[in-house]
């Protein structure tokens, strides 16, 4: 190929790039109206964005890593031993197994010096569980580097996968109780105080979803709630785009969910949990909280993202509708995004998220039920006639 001809050809993916995002930009900036509601910006046009950064080093693209570090759990040598294991995805993706080995040796040596200290972060009803899974995972730590060391890739995943899942019940289990209160005028919402896994059955194939409670109780409590009313069975995804797949309107002129005990307009107030802060932002955007730098919980750089659509001037008029995002290296780069803390996020895509890119305004819910965690749902609380 002629050097002119690379040059052009070059050219123009940049140029497809920068049109991209520029679109993103605009759709995200522009107030919609009727079902199709505005993904960003203020009513006065405002497309300041903000830069959002992950925790250290490499940003999580993975969501079941993200859920990992939204749990509301203080204990350093299980996340050292969840980090190791975690980042051999990313060595075996460039195929660098020394890198993998030393992985897998820096969790052994946590596992084998430092069990008493994650077993200390387990409440004492649940310590007897977790001291039993320890050297189940022992084995299972023992079999995973046996398949680093014949170079067996399809075994690591395989290995890596079944001992994140017993790391899994372990730090499930160092959740002691809800971390923190939500705002009393709330309390007339229903709230979700943990996880639930909500199974959605589309034209296209099965959603699982985990609607995260401790990051986002309101919007999540509100999202389970209506899955229990068998609110989104049937209804017809309204919006397909490169990036967002929403639905959630219902049959008629509402625009959201209609209380039938209340006969009003169920709103969910903006909610968004910060790395580091105690408990959610209640009512404003991370932006008009002048937070811009701040890092949400729960971020928009995994793909299956589930999150609050919401009319574009308010950002306390979300109700039932709600969207997909499906992730873009180069539209929405992790750590630095448009969506980050403008809308919250209250879950995300664990299984069946290929099947998002298939999905098109042709398609529908045909069903939604919660398959676990539907303990968690509070309902709400009634004022009491005076």
């Amino acid at each position: 190929m002629q050097l002119a001809q690379i040059f052009r050809l070059n050219w123009s993916r940049r140029l497809l790039k920068t049109s991209a995002t520029a679109i993103l930009l605009v759709v995200l900036s522009v107030g919609l109206s009727g079902a199709w509601w505005d993904f960003g910006g203020d009513d006065n046009g405002d497309q300041t964005t903000r830069e959002s950064t992950l925790p250290q080093g490499q940003a999580i693209t993975d969501p079941t890593s993200l859920l990992r570090y939204a749990l509301p759990i203080d204990n350093e040598p299980i996340r050292e031993f969840q980090k190791d294991i975690e980042d051999i995805a990313f060595q075996l993706r460039s195929t660098r197994w020394g890198a993998m080995s030393q992985d897998a040796r820096d969790a052994n040596r946590v596992l084998s010096n430092r069990s008493s200290d994650i077993l200390a972060g387990v409440p004492e009803e649940g310590k007897p569980q977790a001291e039993a899974l320890i050297p189940q995972m022992e084995d299972k730590l023992s079999q995973l580097r046996e398949a680093i060391s014949s170079q067996d890739k399809s075994q690591v995943w395989i290995k890596r996968r079944e001992l994140l899942n017993q790391l899994d019940r372990i730090e499930e289990m160092m959740v002691e109780e809800f971390p923190y209160e939500v705002p009393a005028e709330y309390a007339d919402l229903p709230q979700l105080k943990g996880r639930s896994t909500v199974e959605v059955e589309t034209t296209q194939g099965n959603l699982d979803i985990v609607v995260d409670g401790y990051s986002a109780p309101v919007t999540a409590g509100n999202f389970v709630d209506l899955v229990e009313r068998g609110f989104y069975d049937g209804l017809e995804f309204i919006r397909a785009e490169d990036f967002v797949l929403q639905t959630g309107d219902p049959p008629g002129s509402e625009e959201g969910f209609i209380d039938p005990k209340t006969g009003e307009y169920r709103s969910v107030p903006m909610e968004v949990l910060v790395r580091g802060d105690s408990k959610p932002t209640y009512g404003v955007t991370l932006e008009e909280a002048g937070r811009y730098r701040a890092q949400p919980m729960l971020p928009f750089s995994a793909n299956g993202a589930v999150a609050m659509a919401r009319p574009g001037i308010d950002p306390n008029g979300g109700s039932s509708q709600f969207f997909f995002f499906k992730y873009d290296s180069e539209l929405t780069p992790p750590g630095f995004n448009v969506m980050d803390g403008r809308y919250a996020v209250f879950g995300y895509v664990v299984e069946g998220g290929e099947i998002l890119a298939d999905l098109s305004e042709d398609d529908k819910i045909v069903s939604a039920q919660v398959v676990e965690g539907e303990e968690n749902l509070v309902e709400p609380q009634v004022a009491q006639a005076s």
